[in-house]
């Protein structure tokens, strides 16, 4: 009964490891896609802001045009 026991321990032993090993694996791949999100995000505001100028650049040029008078 003894080695019975002693053996599930042992197995049960390995499979804690195991599953220490797939959880700092783990951690060090999210740690990785939060970087990636980060940057993603950073990249995703740069964009928004240049879109945003552009936005204001056409808008002025359009009133501009406006002020020109086409009908003399």
């Amino acid at each position: 009964q003894f080695e019975a026991l002693e053996a599930k321990v042992d197995s049960l032993i390995r499979f804690v490891g195991t599953l220490k090993k797939e959880k700092e694996s783990l951690l060090e791949k999210l740690g990785i896609q939060e970087e990636k999100i980060a940057d993603l995000s950073s990249e995703l505001e740069s964009l928004r802001t240049a879109r945003d100028n552009a936005k204001q650049r056409v808008v002025f040029l359009l009133e501009k045009l406006d002020q020109i008078d086409i009908r003399s």
